[in-house]
């Protein structure tokens, strides 16, 4: 998927009314283009982050070099460091994570705005998968509990996971005792366990491509997502933000 518009929907959820940003494709907002790279090709990696360091210090300080908002680098930070405490051999890098949410929702701020409480709002929707051109057709499997259809599943929150995938990766990453995918901390957190099932190993050319093209099977985007991982690792120190 690449950049997409978006149009504001009324569903009616659990019996709540909801605003939706419904996400369509367009043509990229900004100079973000797919990187001119062969698939297998390596992808720049920011320094591990030290896991005593300050994540809200270094959000603060890698947003305003990346144009990242500090909040949602702060989710990406925090599902590195516990990806890397559950499967070190993967080799996850924050600055993947930072360009899926980049290519997915411009991190959470595609027709929203990321709240201090890490969910965009209105809350972020694909597209109805029921088949028309170039869709493909899913079949609703959650009731519309996530996305607000009943008829057909849509891709939902800042990291666009699917009801089904979401029912096997979710995750409570801010420990709030709820998964949501609409709330960054738990999407990344899910996004860095997809990325590493199975035993990919992200420090790897072909690795990292095997887990960014299981997210999303087209190369141009796996190579929008190399673009903007590059992007994010060239600035990046965190050597220095560790708490005291």
């Amino acid at each position: 998927m690449i950049a997409r518009a978006a149009a504001v929907l009324l569903v009616l959820a659990a019996g709540v009314l909801v605003a939706l940003v419904v996400l369509r494709p367009a043509p990229p907002q900004d100079d973000l283009v797919p990187a001119d790279v062969d698939r297998g090709t390596p992808a720049v990696q920011a320094e591990p982050l030290d896991p005593a360091a300050d994540l809200a210090a270094w959000a603060a300080a890698t947003g305003g070099s990346t144009g990242v908002p500090a909040r949602a680098l702060r989710a990406y930070g925090a599902a590195e460091l516990a990806q890397r405490a559950a499967t070190p051999d993967c080799g996850l890098s924050w600055t993947t994570l930072a360009g899926i949410g980049r290519v997915e929702s411009d991190h959470g701020r595609l027709g929203a705005d990321l709240d201090a409480d890490g969910v965009p709002r209105p809350l972020i929707v694909g597209v109805a998968l029921d088949g028309s051109e170039g869709v493909q057709e899913i079949r609703d499997t959650d009731g519309g509990a996530l996305d607000g259809d009943a008829v057909f599943d849509r891709a939902v929150g800042p990291m666009q996971f699917l009801p089904t995938t979401w029912a096997r990766f979710g995750a409570d990453g801010d420990g709030d005792g709820d998964a949501d995918p609409h709330q960054l901390d738990d999407a990344a957190r899910a996004a860095a366990a997809y990325l590493c099932d199975g035993g990919r190993v992200l420090a790897t050319g072909g690795g990292w491509w095997d887990a960014v093209l299981a997210y999303n099977r087209s190369g141009e985007y796996a190579r929008l997502v190399w673009g903007a991982s590059e992007r994010y690792a060239r600035p990046v120190n965190v050597s220095d933000l560790t708490s005291s």
